[in-house]
């Protein structure tokens, strides 16, 4: 089953033309994107989605946390939100499929709903949160924890590469984060969440599966590692009597990666994706090293005591080799299930469409994720090429986004009348 009964109610090609155009901005090579959060790329791209908004007939604002929303007004404008999101921030190095058809997916639904007169007894809010990624400040979900008050005391004084805090970016991006509570959301002010994204992984490929449902959100463990040892020169300092940062923080590296198969059919992923050295000569042995680690699992049990297996293993790498380190904790999240009633709805929808949409779990977390823990929430995701993602070779085929938009909308339809 690759083709949904009947013709699409969304217009495809006017998805496809805004996929493609969005990707324009900040475009890296000839299909990647580099569209850091809170950057001159990324206001580009919210002005472009927020002209988008304005054009389907949505009032539009973008709230003090770099967030974009375009809101659509139901019978009982007091009701509690509907609301659908993802983000339009990327990696440096990022396609032009995460997140986005999450975003434009939404519009797509909602300026569908208008054009067809079809007034929603709720709100319906869509929203392309701020800063989903993390990789410019090294701490994700920003937009849509900070709509929740889940931001944590030193977020606005990180900084990136370049030494320009999240406080500065912010102020620069045209928002100021002295009026945060202007931006908060109450509590029960939002009644649902949905979003719509790529698989980022291969299982629907390898099912031939256009759209896939979600069953939950594994839950991440992020730290920050720092090892410290002692400079010298890699001339004269004999091997034994080295205390070289690097080659402990390589060894945790190798542990991480040996700890995380221990389970050949678990979900378990441990990955180090950004590392410093200092002093970064190729003649000085490395005294300090910082290294992120990235450890996630749906069983938290599991999860946990890979942890604590992995707190053994620095302690005695970090004795073996004279080495100091600390371990500092940025996120640790965990696994969350998709609310049943929505899955219902979904898989129903899907069955009158002629998708199968098998479950799966998400290894990747997403904006799903901050709101799971104040409503239900469910997402759908859609099969990307040799799960390929955070990388220019990411490719989502347009009929598939067609088809995930397209069960969206039935969706939003139903949960609208319930």
């Amino acid at each position: 089953m690759n083709q949904i009964d009947g013709a699409f109610t969304i217009q495809q090609d006017r998805l496809k033309r805004r996929i493609e155009e969005l990707a324009e901005v900040g475009k890296l090579g000839e299909t990647g994107v580099c569209r850091l959060a809170l950057s001159a790329e990324d206001r580009a791209g919210v002005e472009l989605v927020r002209g988008w908004m304005e054009e389907a007939g949505l009032q539009t604002r973008i709230d003090h946390f770099g967030n974009l929303i375009g809101r659509l007004d139901g019978r009982n404008p007091d009701a509690p939100i509907l609301m659908i999101g993802s983000h339009i921030d990327s990696q440096p190095y990022g396609g032009r499929f995460d997140g986005t058809i999450g975003v434009l997916g939404g519009l797509e639904v909602l300026q569908t709903m208008n054009e067809r007169g079809i007034v929603p007894d709720q709100p319906i809010e869509v929203v392309a949160f701020c800063d989903e990624e993390g990789c410019r400040f090294q701490k994700g979900l920003f937009g849509s924890r900070g709509i929740l008050g889940k931001l944590e005391p030193d977020e606005l004084e990180r900084t990136d590469k370049n030494g320009i805090t999240r406080r500065q970016a912010l102020l620069d991006f045209g928002c100021d984060p002295d009026r945060f509570e202007e931006s908060l959301y109450a509590q029960g002010r939002i009644g649902a969440y949905l979003e719509l994204h790529i698989e980022q992984g291969p299982i629907l490929d390898k099912m031939e599966e256009p759209v896939g449902i979600v069953s939950a959100i594994s839950g991440p463990l992020w730290w920050t590692v720092e090892m410290t040892g002692f400079a010298g020169h890699a001339g004269s300092v004999p091997m034994l009597m080295r205390q070289d940062a690097l080659l402990g923080a390589a060894k945790v590296i190798v542990a991480l990666n040996d700890l995380a198969k221990l389970d050949p059919a678990a979900p378990t992923v441990g990955t180090v994706g950004h590392l410093q050295v200092f002093p970064d000569s190729r003649n000085i042995i490395p005294e300090k090293v910082s290294f992120t680690v990235d450890l996630r699992d749906i069983d938290l049990h599991r999860r946990d005591q890979r942890e604590q297996e992995l707190r053994q293993e620095i302690e005695q790498i970090a004795m073996q080799h004279g080495l100091r380190y600390t371990i500092t904790e940025d996120t640790n999240s965990k696994p969350r299930y998709c609310a049943p009633w929505i899955k219902d709805i979904i898989r129903e929808e899907s069955t009158k469409l002629n998708l199968r949409a098998p479950e799966l779990m998400s290894g990747p977390f997403h904006d799903a994720l901050a709101l799971s823990y104040v409503c239900d929430y469910a997402m759908i995701f859609v099969r990307c090429r040799d799960g390929i993602s955070h990388n220019p070779q990411e490719y989502a085929n347009y009929e598939d986004i067609a088809c995930g938009t397209q069960l969206l909308y039935k969706t939003v339809q139903r949960m609208c009348a319930t």
